[in-house]
């Protein structure tokens, strides 16, 4: 089973959106708040260090998706 990876921020509404959808439909996933992790952050940002948006979903270690429905939020990636 692949292992799905959600990276987002407790300030972003969006992130909840994406959030709600992967449970209505029973995937099984791992969430991740940037703005509180700052070792999520890093992985995050080791994947693709151009990204600036959130909500973003990982699928073994690729990402699949940016933002949710076309939104997101615009993070800063701090130190």
């Amino acid at each position: 089973m692949a292992r799905l990876e959600l990276y987002g921020t407790a300030s972003c509404p969006y992130t909840q959106e994406l959030r709600e959808s992967l449970e209505w439909n029973r995937r099984d996933f791992l969430e991740y708040d940037i703005e509180a992790d700052p070792e999520a952050r890093e992985r995050l940002r080791s994947l693709d260090s151009s990204l600036c948006t959130v909500p973003v979903l990982v699928e073994d270690g690729k990402v699949i998706q940016v933002g949710w429905q076309g939104r997101g939020c615009v993070v800063g990636w701090g130190s």
